[in-house]
């Protein structure tokens, strides 16, 4: 199943190779950016350890439905993985039967930057003494987000985006009714991140909020404030989908900048969107007024000097 992970050629080769040796670390963090795969490398290398010959039960360790599979990830307001949750998997491991068609038992640990101080602890009591045939996997959006208590206990290799051709053939494969120009503007767009791309296709916010900042783009490249500022109004009690619109827009100034014209949006405007995007960021991280930030960033995006308001 690692073949079907686009790109990664020496990290699929290396983790391939210690399968078939039989030397698979029993415990490796894969780390990447969100949208570039950390993810789904993980549940191939995992079909792959429990389910060597393919088939039907390794497919839905693809689709995150197996039943040797556990996971395990963050929760709450905090997105923090509660060390009551690691105990539960513990028990799990320690006190269930095998499959007999598995080889062994694996447990994803997604996004292990959420290991807080007692859940990390929790989660070094298995790894220091793994229990026969459990695989732990690890998923972060770097490894230095890790805590080094964990980290040192891995094997960590690194899931980069992949060359935009690839990306461009990998979108059309997940969804046939891409032609190849909008996928080759998806690749560039995502910068080779097939998970964002698809996200961006198939995930009705993330879809809209890709939507919503192709039309500021359009404001910002016109100067029009007025149509900016009603744009972003509709954003005003929404800080969610204020943060996922200025994501969106914050990738397509940088599409933008690499090709001038994207989106509709010449390299001037583009410079112009990214200062006050990065400004009103700013502003809202600080849990300044949402409405104030999303006004001032109308204006700047759109005026006629290049200095920012204060």
């Amino acid at each position: 199943m690692l073949a079907r992970l686009a790109g990664n050629h020496a990290l699929k080769q290396d983790l391939s190779a210690a399968l078939r040796a039989g030397r698979l670390p029993h415990s490796i963090l894969l780390a990447g950016e969100p949208g570039c795969g950390a993810g789904f490398a993980a549940r191939c290398l995992a079909a792959d350890y429990l389910y060597p010959h393919g088939g039907p039960h390794a497919e839905a360790v693809l689709r995150g439905e197996d039943s040797e599979c556990l996971t395990v990830r963050g929760e709450g307001a905090s997105g923090q993985i509660k060390v009551e949750r690691i105990r539960e998997a513990r028990e799990k491991i320690q006190h269930s039967a095998l499959s007999a068609d598995a080889a062994g038992r694996v447990l994803f640990i997604y996004g292990a930057q959420a290991l807080n101080g007692s859940s990390a602890n929790a989660m070094l009591k298995i790894m220091e003494e793994p229990p026969e045939g459990v695989l732990f996997l690890l998923t972060a959006s770097s490894t230095a987000a890790v805590l080094p208590t964990i980290r040192s206990r891995c094997a960590a290799y690194m899931i980069a985006p992949v060359e935009t051709g690839e990306c461009a053939a990998a979108l059309r494969a997940a969804v046939p009714a891409l032609d190849a120009r909008q996928a080759a503007d998806l690749a560039f767009l995502y910068e080779g991140r097939i998970g964002t791309a698809l996200d961006a296709l198939n995930d009705p916010a993330e879809k809209a909020a890709r939507a919503a900042a192709r039309e500021l783009c359009r404001h910002v490249q016109a100067r029009d404030t007025y149509r900016a500022a009603a744009l972003l109004a509709k954003y005003e009690k929404d800080r969610e989908g204020a943060n996922r619109l200025l994501a969106q827009t914050m990738q397509a100034v940088s599409a933008s900048l690499r090709r001038p014209g994207f989106d509709g949006l010449e390299a001037d405007a583009a410079a112009r969107l990214g200062r006050a995007a990065g400004e009103a960021a700013r502003r809202m991280a600080a849990n300044g007024n949402l409405r104030l930030a999303l006004t001032l960033l109308a204006a700047e995006a759109t005026a006629q000097d290049q200095s920012p308001l204060r």
